[in-house]
């Protein structure tokens, strides 16, 4: 093991790998030819009657192999070998428990960034179960009292840190589990088939026998009594995909109670980044839940309030320090206001007549979007002002998108001025030709952007037609 770790600490990662291998096969050989406890290098120098019992040796040499294990699970995650280090860090973390040779605040940590690993895989039975361990633990932490018992300020602002940050943890999971669930459920044009949710609850309902047996097999975590704590807190959260509102709703529910959690530490004031992902993840929980919703009403409220929680960050944010988090407020705001603007279209389109209030949200919200979109735009251009020839990669798609859906935008602005009609269709068209031109001229991005290629294209061919008409139709009249 120190030779495993001296080469590590020289950044000879194979090395270390090796001799850490090592360790692990001579325990397992020993463990299998002798299996009693072997001295402790320690006695070596003790009296007889100091010698350790058969059970302290027995303690001593398992934390030592819990040691190889530990160290093996960084050299991989070094090698990237990402499996095999959340392999052995879920036995180390395992045994650490057993043998109660873990300090709770680390261990809960530990565990806790174990799940984003599962959450990775999908796995979301055992990234909940390494989530709850964590909470359960790291809940230890408060009764365990410091080797000096009065804990500095400092100790206190380290221990609600950590709180936060497994909160962060459990927010990510609420989410994750949303949006692999829309992913499941959503049509070709990102709604709700309902086709598949019956044919999903159906599935589900078979599935549940096998689930006891499942469950027996996940990795658990712990002694009896820490076991039924971590049943206890795993129950406040479901780890199948919700197929419906109120199954959604619940998950919504206990990831916006983490959200709270996680922002009482990191605040505004010193946190800045880290707040704003905080509140970007609590807008990503109402959007997915929007998707579950079947009233446009509701769902629009549900977005109006992504709004209200996004628009004050964006404003006090200066964009020349926080240009990436400026541009992905911007995107996002502009994003929201569109899907607003569709949802009233649909509820409008519902009516007999559009009454003059519903036109003058769709035209409101419309309006919004492009604002954004055209504030993102603005943010890609250079210190004169001028758009880039070729675009970057990393903001290729999103500026395209942007250009797509300002194009759409100017499309569905209402008004009975056929003047303003005939200049929104210019607009309109000036926007899904830049989509089309820029493709012909980067051939590359037609991958970016496929879908809102091809219908640009057929907009670039019907929208002159559709302006001549109304040109005729206001001739006389000019």
């Amino acid at each position: 093991n120190n030779l495993g770790i001296l080469w590590s600490e020289r950044d000879e990662i194979k090395t270390a790998q090796t001799y850490l291998e090592s360790a692990e096969a001579l325990y397992n050989q020993y463990m299998k030819e002798d299996g009693n406890p072997p001295l402790d290098p320690s006695e070596h120098f003790m009296a007889e009657e100091e010698k350790l019992t058969d059970q302290e040796r027995s303690k001593r040499f398992e934390k030592a192999y819990t040691h190889t294990l530990y160290y093996l699970a960084q050299v991989y995650q070094h090698l990237e070998m990402i499996e095999k280090a959340a392999q052995y860090c879920h036995t180390t973390l395992k045994r650490q428990l057993e043998y109660c040779g873990y300090y709770p605040v680390e261990w809960a940590l530990n565990a806790a960034t174990l799940s984003q690993y599962y959450l990775s895989k999908q796995c979301f039975m055992e990234s909940r179960h390494c989530l709850a361990a964590a909470s359960v633990i790291f809940s230890q932490a408060g009764q365990v009292p410091s080797a000096e018992d009065n804990e500095t300020e400092q100790d206190q602002q380290d221990l609600r840190q950590r709180k936060a940050e497994i909160a962060r943890c459990w927010i990510k999971y609420c989410l994750n589990l949303l949006q692999s669930a829309r992913k499941l459920l959503e049509d070709n044009i990102g709604e709700l088939d309902p086709d598949r949710q019956l044919e999903l609850k159906a599935e589900r309902k078979k599935e549940e026998d096998e689930k006891e047996k499942g469950r027996k097999k996940a990795v658990l975590f712990g002694t009896s009594d820490i076991c039924d704590s971590v049943l206890a807190m795993e129950e406040k959260v479901s780890s199948v995909y919700p197929l419906d509102f109120q199954e959604a709703r619940e998950i919504f529910l206990v990831g916006q109670n983490y959200v709270q959690e996680a922002k009482e530490f990191f605040q505004v004031d010193g946190y800045v980044t880290d707040h704003i992902e905080i509140v970007q993840d609590h807008s990503a929980l109402f959007k997915v839940l929007a998707f579950f919703e079947e009233d446009y009403e509701r769902r629009c409220k549900m977005h109006k309030r992504r709004i209200d929680m996004l628009e004050p960050i964006y404003a006090d944010l200066n964009p020349q320090y926080y240009l990436l988090i400026s541009r992905q407020l911007q995107f996002e705001l502009a994003d929201t206001y569109y899907e607003m603007m569709d949802l009233k279209v649909a509820i409008g389109n519902r009516l007999e007549e559009l009454d003059s209030h519903t036109i003058k949200k769709i035209n409101s919200l419309a309006q919004l979007a492009i604002k954004y979109y055209e504030l993102f735009l603005d943010s890609l251009r250079n210190p004169d002002k001028v758009f880039p020839e070729e675009l970057e990669e990393d903001v290729l798609r999103p500026a395209m998108v942007a250009k797509f859906h300002i194009a759409r935008l100017y499309g569905k602005l209402i008004t009975s001025d056929s003047k303003k009609q005939l200049e929104n269709m210019q607009t309109s068209l000036e926007y899904y030709t830049f989509l089309v031109d820029y493709c012909e001229k980067y051939p590359d991005a037609v991958r970016a952007v496929e879908t809102e290629l091809e219908l640009s294209k057929e907009m670039v061919g019907l929208l002159p037609t559709r302006m001549e008409r109304l040109r005729a139709k206001l001739c006389p009249f000019i």
